[in-house]
């Protein structure tokens, strides 16, 4: 027995350097950055856009050159981003959308994360012997969002079809791309994760390692996308029949979105989950449905600060300069340990409160306008301290600030306990696009999902692991439920001065998403930096709360700052109680901003792309 295994793993050593050497990839040049590995802004006066990738950036101005709006370049770059970033933010799950309409001046949100099955409850993961959502599992898909976005999106405030938008995508799709940097550190698993995946996985393993497992793939090299491009052309090809029939352009697009949601799409995705154990049926597909609804905002100085509802953190970027309205952080110095500790201080304050009370407000009594109240945030104020709080600080009381009565009683969550779950990160983070169009309309949406559960057979969709955002605590506001929307992560921003569109910015990076765009705001309006400068600027972020992710781990007193703040304030953070983490320079695990600022002023459109990742910003 032992030399037969001697013999296997001689073997399979052989075989991985053979293939290493033997057999790679036609290797084609990746996009190369012109000014470097930091950027000079973007400036045009049409029109701007800014994505977490240069094919979805091309794509999108391809659109508006051709007459499109934003909403339309949106989707488009929407979709190139789910294949050439799809392991970090794939088809078809989340997209949690604001657009801003020239016309009306307003802001709309767009509901883009999808639901809980109607058989998954607290109680049927708890038999199953669960105490944290489960990854790595069918049972960490959470309904499917992004079509029923993108068929809204188009419906009420584009002008084109869907298959004339999703073209750039299949051509990228099946053209291949070449694989960047950050696609390769996402996929860098060593070997015998590999072949685990593999194992738990085959077809995921299909499509991300090309049935090489012993393979790790290296930047540049070409990687193609073959199956969603089939997937995708089947609903553009319902969409044409549709129009055919003499049916006008919004029921052709209703075609789409049937085809996914009802027809042979959903079918697929329900046999996966007959043969996997999973809890989907082809009624909750049937039945889904996002939503427009009426953003949030909050107020710092002359600005106005939307985002998403309380089904994503959002929320967390108004308060938190809301309470660090008043403060003199100027005074401070620029990413000094007193400004840092402040600014920390105020993310932890509010944080405190997203984890008492954000979650699906059809679900979820919130307190909102006591939130968001100014009286409230003055008060939160005061509690800003000399020293570390050390561990996540007490949440307050903003129902003495509502208008709401307090329906029932509410719980804090059950006390944090040190969980560990054995997993397969393949894939992770999430992705960006911001644009504003020659007519002043405005798109700044956060689409992600990973690889990380069994991907439907023969369609290239990813369902994600979003269920993972969940808690099986029943106190907590994101407690699992049917038909509720976990309190996911990504969170696009937008940003009105004096009435009229300012910005729209946002980035991926899962808790580090809401404090990475506050301090880009901060290094802006506060220190009036250069956009791209207030974007490359170091970053720092604190941990001092559980993940929002199973298992939810948590890191008392913890911050992380980048390598050249960790050189010049780490000993005077750690004087005042801080447990500190040092991250590499430039480091994309503290986000990775993209934004579109309008000069109003000037006349002209800005576009920042952050070096952390290949993202890119271009203009006209």
């Amino acid at each position: 027995m032992l030399h037969f295994l001697k013999i296997l793993i001689t073997s399979l050593v052989f075989l991985f350097f053979f293939q290493c050497l033997g057999s790679r990839r036609p290797i084609v040049p990746s996009y190369v950055d012109p000014q470097g590995s930091l950027r000079d802004v973007a400036v045009g006066k049409k029109y701007m856009v800014s994505t977490g990738n240069p094919l979805a950036t091309k794509a999108a101005i391809k659109v508006l050159e051709d007459g499109g709006n934003a909403i339309d370049a949106a989707v488009a770059a929407l979709l190139v981003l789910n294949v050439t970033n799809g392991e970090a933010a794939s088809f078809p799950s989340v997209a949690p959308t604001l657009v801003y309409d020239q016309k009306s001046g307003q802001v709309k949100s767009y509901i883009g994360a999808g639901t809980a099955p109607k058989k998954a409850n607290i109680e049927w993961f708890k038999e199953k012997g669960y105490d944290v959502m489960p990854k790595n599992s069918i049972l960490a898909q959470l309904l499917p969002a992004s079509p029923d976005v993108i068929v809204r999106l188009l419906q009420d405030h584009g002008t084109k079809s869907f298959s004339e938008l999703v073209k750039p995508a299949i051509a990228v799709a099946e053209e291949g791309f070449p694989a960047n940097r950050i696609l390769v550190k996402n996929l860098d698993l060593p070997l015998y994760k590999r072949l685990g995946f593999t194992i738990i996985m085959p077809y995921n393993s299909e499509v991300y390692l090309e049935k090489k497992w012993w393979y790790g793939i290296r930047e540049g090299e070409l990687t193609k996308r073959l199956d969603l491009a089939k997937t995708w052309k089947s609903m553009a090809d319902e969409e044409n029949r549709t129009l055919k029939k003499g049916k006008t352009r919004k029921q052709a697009l209703e075609s789409v979105r049937d085809y996914f949601y009802k027809g042979p799409v959903a079918d697929a995705i329900v046999k996966l989950h007959t043969e996997k154990g999973g809890l989907f049926t082809k009624e909750d597909l049937e039945n889904y449905t996002g939503g427009w609804e009426k953003p949030i905002s909050g107020e710092y100085g002359e600005y106005q600060i939307l985002s998403n509802q309380t089904w994503t953190q959002g929320p967390v970027v108004p308060m938190v300069l809301q309470l660090l309205d008043g403060v003199n952080l100027k005074s401070m110095g620029h990413n000094s340990p007193e400004y840092i500790h402040t600014v920390s201080q105020a993310i932890e304050l509010v944080v405190a409160d997203r984890e008492r009370y954000f979650g699906d407000p059809k679900f979820v009594d919130v307190p909102l306008d006591g939130l968001l109240s100014k009286k409230y945030a003055a008060i939160r104020r005061k509690l800003i301290q000399k020293e570390a709080f050390g561990a996540t600080p007490p949440s307050g009381n903003p129902w003495l600030f509502s208008s709401k009565k307090q329906s029932s009683l509410q719980l804090p969550p059950n006390e944090v306990k040190d969980v560990s779950v054995g997993e397969i990160k393949y894939g992770k983070d999430t992705t960006y696009l911001s644009i504003i169009d020659a007519s002043g309309n405005a798109v700044s949406l956060t689409p992600s999902d990973f690889p990380q559960s069994p991907m439907v057979p023969g369609t290239g969709l990813t369902l994600g692991i979003r269920m993972t955002q969940f808690r099986l605590d029943p106190n907590h506001p994101s407690a699992l439920a049917p038909g509720k929307r976990p309190r996911i992560t990504p969170n696009p921003g937008m940003v009105l001065k004096n009435g009229k569109l300012w910005m729209s910015f946002g980035t991926p990076g899962g808790d580090v998403q809401s404090q990475a765009m506050i301090q880009f705001f901060l290094n802006v309006i506060v220190f009036g930096m250069d956009p791209q400068k207030a974007v490359e600027a170091p970053r720092f972020r604190s941990v001092n709360w559980p993940d929002s992710f199973s298992p939810h781990v948590y890191r008392p007193g913890g911050i992380e700052l980048e390598e050249s703040l960790y050189e010049k304030v780490s000993d005077s953070l750690k004087e005042k109680g801080y447990k500190v983490y040092k991250k590499g320079h430039l480091d994309n695990d503290l986000g990775s901003v993209c934004a579109v600022l309008n000069d109003d002023k000037n006349r002209k459109l800005i576009g920042v792309a952050d070096p952390r990742e290949e993202s890119w910003a271009e203009g006209k």
